[in-house]
Formats: C-alpha cells, structure tokens, sequence
C-alpha cells in the first residue's frame, strides 16, 4: 500500500482541452493569446512568460497558480 508515497498525479498527455474554449480563453495578465502545451497540461502565455496549468479539464487560469517561465 504505497499510495500515500506517491506523488499526487500531475496533468499530463491525457489532458484535452475543447478547441472552442481556446479559441475565447486570453491570459488574464497581458490578454494576449494562450497556447496549449499538450505535454505538460498548460496553456502558456509568452508574452507573461505565464503556464497557467490545466486541473480535471478545467483551466486555472488565476496568475497566482500560473508557473513562471524562464
């Protein structure tokens, strides 16, 4: 039983967003576009240098959740 010792599963290839809701969704910070990294379960604003992540299929898009980009 090590389901306690592992680690909380993260959004990964698996997560699917509906194209129609990309299409409407903006980063909150610049308003500029978002683009959906498949692979990581994010959707990324360059010009925030912002990932905001993905949970159960729905976007987190508060810029206090958002991860910084290098």
């Amino acid at each position: 039983m090590s389901d306690a010792a592992d680690p909380a599963p993260e959004a990964g290839p698996q997560v699917e967003v509906d194209p129609r809701l990309l299409e409407v969704l903006v980063c909150p910070v610049t308003h500029g576009p978002l683009i959906f990294d498949r692979e990581k379960g994010e959707l990324v604003s360059r010009s925030a240098k912002l990932a905001y992540p993905i949970r159960d299929g729905v976007p987190i898009m508060l810029p206090e959740e958002a991860r910084e980009l290098e």
